[in-house]
Order: structure tokens, then sequence, then C-alpha cells
């Protein structure tokens, strides 16, 4: 039976006996149950399974080098959801601690099956939310990487702190502004236009517009601006006609 095939009340004593079975095992240094749940085929499961790595070392940081220790076995797997779980786990603990887990998402980000790129996408956003100055630095380094699949992965990665922070991530946006690769630079529009909607993020991100050389993608970047604050018209924090017409009053 699926997780969410459950009733709440069993889904919550699930999750917390999967939370103890996996401290079980990282104490005992005997790892088949994790490596089931890593494996699962329920996607719910195995997200319990991350969580309650990153919840496991919150509460007990001695447990952190068997931890790691487990996870570079699991990263080498051959099966791509034991993988893509594996970077998930990472993910927790660098929303707190990065430097411990930073060579997962170097691996993780060259991995040959989209879901483990996946997810590093996905722990990117969350751990630059929590934890942003480190991940941001490691970003950097592959913003102008050969591949254009990483330099549009590392654009989508950074977006989520770019929501509430867009002055944290536009210093990086605007390395990519001459990127001509058509699936880098569309990726690049689009987080412009997702880190500008809500509260007090417009004037942060038509000011940094301003600065940037690349005239044809502001144009691009300030269209995708005022669409989003339609598309967007229930979370944003300006109507689109209100959006626009600070555009036009203080975009250069």
């Amino acid at each position: 039976m699926a997780f969410y095939d459950l009733p709440p009340e069993e889904r919550a004593v699930l999750a917390s006996q999967i939370q103890s079975d996996i401290a079980t095992e990282l104490r005992s240094r005997k790892f088949n149950r994790l490596y089931e749940l890593f494996a699962d085929a329920d996607t719910y499961i195995r997200k319990n399974a991350y969580l309650a790595i990153g919840k496991l070392y919150i509460a007990d940081k001695d447990l952190l080098p068997g931890i790691v220790s487990i996870l570079d076995k699991l990263l080498e797997d051959d099966n791509f959801l034991v993988r893509q779980t594996t970077v998930n786990a990472a993910g927790e603990i660098g929303k707190t601690n990065f430097a411990v887990v930073e060579h997962f998402f170097d691996k993780g980000l060259f991995d040959a099956h989209h879901s483990v790129r996946n997810a590093v996408i996905g722990s990117i956003k969350k751990m630059g939310e929590k934890n942003p100055q480190p991940v941001l630095e490691w970003a950097k380094k592959y913003l102008h990487h050969a591949d254009k699949e990483i330099r549009r992965e590392i654009c989508h990665g950074i977006e989520l702190r770019g929501r509430t922070h867009p002055q944290d991530i536009l210093p990086l946006l605007k390395e990519l502004q001459f990127d001509k690769t058509a699936r880098v630079r569309n990726t690049l529009v689009h987080v412009i236009g997702q880190i500008s909607y809500k509260r007090n993020c417009l004037t942060t991100v038509v000011a940094e517009l301003n600065t940037w050389e690349n005239s044809e993608l502001v144009v691009d970047a300030l269209t995708e601006i005022i669409d989003v604050h339609d598309r967007y018209k229930n979370f944003a924090s300006l109507t689109q006609q209100d959006a626009e017409n600070y555009i036009r009053k203080h975009a250069r």
C-alpha cells in the first residue's frame, strides 16, 4: 500500500517508524532497511527516509560521520532512485552544514539520470533558502560551465532564494545575460520573472536590470515580469497594471 493510501494517523506512525529504523541502523552501522527505503518505488516513502536523515542529524550531530559515510556509498549505487534519495538526504544536511555535503552536489550535478540531477536542483533550492551564502558560492563555480544544461540547472536552482531575497542572486544571474543558448536564456528570463512579484522585490529587480548591458535580454525580462504579475495575480504584491506603470517609470 502506498504512503498516501494510508489514513493520516497511520502515515504519522509509519513516518515515525521509518525514522526509528534509520536511527537504529545508523548506530549499528547496518544499512539493509535504509537501502530498502532509499530504493522504494513510492516517492513519499523515499521522502520520509531522506527527511528522517535530516532530522536525525539535527538531533544528534555525532551521527554525521556515519551518515556521510553511508551516503557516499549509496551515491555510487546502480539504482537511480537510491542516488536521487541520497542527494535529497544530503540536501537536508546542507540546509545547516553545506561544507560536509558539498561533494554530493558536485557529483550529482553530472549524474547520468535526470532524476538525480533534478534532486540536485531541488536541494539547491531548499539549501539556498535556508543557508544561502555557501550554496550561492558553490553555484558560482558552474555559471560558465561548458555544458549548457549545467548552466541552466544552476540558474533554476538558485531561484527560490531569489523569490524573497532577489539581491542575493541577481549578481549571479547577471553573469548569464549574454548566454547564447536558448534553454539557458529562457530559464534566465523565467527566473527573473519569478523573483519579481513578491513584496518589495520589483524595485530591487528593476534597479539591477538597469545596470545590465544586454538590452534585448532586459526587454524580454521586463515583459516576463509584467506577464508574471498577471499569471500570479493572486500572490503578487502589485497588480499587473501597477507593475507595468512602475517599469515604464523606472526601467532604463
